[in-house]
C-alpha cells in the first residue's frame, strides 16, 4: 500500500489500531475511480476504509521526487493523513453505537470556514450525517485524539 509512505509515525499507529480493531484498510479501489473527488471512504457494513491515494496525488499536484521534485508534495502527505484520520473518525463513530462522540454545538464552533465546502460535498454525496461529518472534519486535524478515541471506543 503506497499511502503508508505518506503517513507520520502517529498516523501509522492509527492505521495499526484500526487493523487491530478488525478494520480492513485498502487503497485505490473502484470507488476511487467512480468519484475522483474523494480521498477516502468508510464502508460501514464491511468495516473497511479505502484510501484513494491516486486521487489525493492528483488533487495535490504530486510529482515523483526522482523524476521532478515538487516542493508542494507535503500537500499530498497532508491530504492522505487527513483522509485516514477522517475515515478513522467514522470507524470510531461506528464503535460508539453509530453516534458522534462529541457535542455537536461545540464541534460546529470549531469547524473552520475552509471545511464548509467539503462538509457540503460529503453530506450531499454520501450517506454520512451532518453531525458525523462535522466531527470527522474536526478530528482529521487531531491525530492524537483520533488515536486515543480508537483505543477508547473500538478496542
Amino acid at each position: 500500500m503506497e499511502f503508508i509512505i505518506f503517513l507520520s509515525k502517529l498516523d501509522k499507529e492509527i492505521l495499526d489500531l484500526l487493523i487491530k480493531a478488525k478494520y480492513v484498510v485498502e487503497e485505490n479501489k473502484i470507488e476511487c475511480l467512480l468519484n475522483k473527488e474523494i480521498k477516502g471512504l468508510h464502508k460501514f457494513v464491511e468495516n473497511k476504509i479505502i484510501i484513494c491515494t491516486e486521487n489525493a496525488k492528483r488533487k495535490t499536484n504530486y510529482r515523483n521526487e526522482k523524476k521532478r521534485p515538487n516542493k508542494d508534495n507535503f500537500k499530498t502527505e497532508l491530504a492522505i493523513r487527513k483522509a485516514l484520520r477522517h475515515e478513522a473518525t467514522h470507524a470510531i463513530q461506528k464503535c460508539n453505537k453509530n453516534k458522534i462522540v462529541g457535542d455537536i454545538k461545540i464541534l460546529e464552533e470549531k469547524l473552520h470556514q475552509s471545511k464548509r465546502k467539503s462538509l457540503e460535498f460529503s453530506t450531499s454525496n454520501f450517506s454520512g450525517t451532518y453531525e458525523k461529518e462535522v466531527e470527522a472534519y474536526i478530528l482529521e486535524d487531531k491525530p492524537k485524539k483520533v488515536k486515543n478515541m480508537i483505543k477508547k471506543y473500538c478496542l
